[in-house]
């Protein structure tokens, strides 16, 4: 059995997507999509999942162009734009000015927001972080801020599991991206998902197994994390069933065990291997993994393990806290909590963080202050070292 029906084998969405047909078609048939950040894994899945219930039209947006041209090429290939819609993409930036001309061109029934730093890496000093700020941050106040004039019938915008208990700049991030959607709560519909690691998807580690095998280069892992997963079609299914399921103001999470179903990424590297049909020789060092000999032992393949020490990374996820009023019961394969309303200035959050980045000798941690001030149970985990220093 390979890693991907492996995966996909600890939660289906399938019955929850046929139970509430008349609902998806009602709001996506003939219904004008807008989805930015179409490119990534999570965004062109999600798209798929809302072509098969045939919008007049569908409008992407990413400042990838590369994965725009891959995303389109991908969709005429197969008969999702059979029915031709009005389908167009648009490499642009969310933060732009352009990115306004696009969004008021039309009426949107739908928006999806995919846009986002999405990796602990992300963090490393006050520049990386600045970035991240402004994508996560940012992109979403200035969305909604559009959507305040435009209202959407439908918007939803992918969260983390790293928002709950956040310890990395990334997570926090997202949780409070997660409290300026649901300050919003009741001006338009919004909703929000908090995700589990998406197997093989852009960027993750699994993918880089991927390239390490194509390149003859080693793999290397934390020995001691474990993450929730679900493949990239499901990614889609939760975001489609979260985009119109519920309440305004839920934030969605896959029912996945917190015990059962999380598996440790040394586990899924070894099987990894083992499905390439490579026995898994365990090295002691970077250095000695990239030293393998693969013209001596051509069956064989080197994986260094190693205990994870660097800023933001805990050894398990979690979907949501104790303190959150979460309900497990109404849907077969998703939970989702309940929110109360949240005040909160927009102005005010730009305000306080561009007085940091406009501040020469402010510092990352200055950065992290500010985000305690919005998000108050961050307990940022600081090492000095980060993701980009590893193999």
């Amino acid at each position: 059995m390979n890693l991907d029906n492996l995966i996909a084998q600890k939660i289906n969405f399938n019955k929850s997507i046929s139970n509430h047909q008349n609902l998806l078609n009602v709001n996506i048939v003939d219904k004008n999509i807008l989805v930015i950040g179409g490119a990534g894994t999570i965004g062109s899945s999600y798209i798929k999942q809302i072509l098969k219930y045939k919008p007049s039209k569908i409008t992407v947006v990413d400042i990838n162009e590369n994965g725009l041209t891959e995303l389109t090429r991908d969709l005429r290939s197969s008969n999702l734009l059979n029915y031709n819609p009005e389908y167009i993409t648009y490499p642009v930036n969310l933060l732009s000015d352009t990115f306004d001309k696009i969004f008021n061109s039309d009426t949107w029934q739908v928006i999806a927001n995919f846009s986002a730093h999405k990796h602990v890496r992300s963090e490393k000093d006050k520049i990386s972080v600045e970035a991240l700020i402004k994508n996560n941050v940012f992109g979403a106040i200035k969305l909604l801020n559009l959507c305040e004039v435009n209202p959407p019938k439908y918007f939803f915008s992918v969260s983390t599991d790293k928002a709950a208990n956040p310890v990395n700049i990334m997570g926090a991030s997202k949780s409070l991206m997660e409290k300026l959607i649901l300050s919003k709560k009741n001006n338009f519909r919004v909703s929000t998902a908090r995700f589990a690691n998406v197997a093989f998807s852009n960027g993750s580690l699994l993918d880089g197994f991927t390239y390490r095998l194509k390149k003859q280069q080693p793999l290397s892992c934390p020995s001691d994390i474990k993450r929730f997963f679900v493949t990239p079609e499901q990614s889609g299914q939760i975001c489609l069933l979260a985009t119109f399921l519920g309440d305004t103001g839920n934030i969605f999470f896959p029912k996945l065990d917190f015990h059962k179903d999380q598996i440790y990424f040394k586990d899924i590297a070894l099987d990894f291997l083992k499905n390439n049909e490579f026995e898994p020789v365990l090295v002691q060092s970077e250095k000695e993994a990239k030293n393998f000999d693969f013209d001596k032992y051509p069956t064989k393949y080197p994986i260094y393990f190693f205990k994870t020490d660097t800023s933001g990374e805990k050894t398990y996820e979690e979907f949501y806290t104790e303190e959150e009023d979460y309900n497990t019961d109404n849907y077969d394969s998703l939970g989702f909590i309940n929110t109360t309303e949240i005040k909160i200035s927009f102005e005010d959050v730009e305000f306080d963080f561009e007085k940091v980045f406009s501040n020469v000798n402010s510092q990352k941690s200055d950065i992290v202050t500010i985000i305690k001030k919005y998000v108050p149970d961050f307990m940022h985990i600081e090492t000095g070292k980060h993701l980009d220093q590893k193999m």
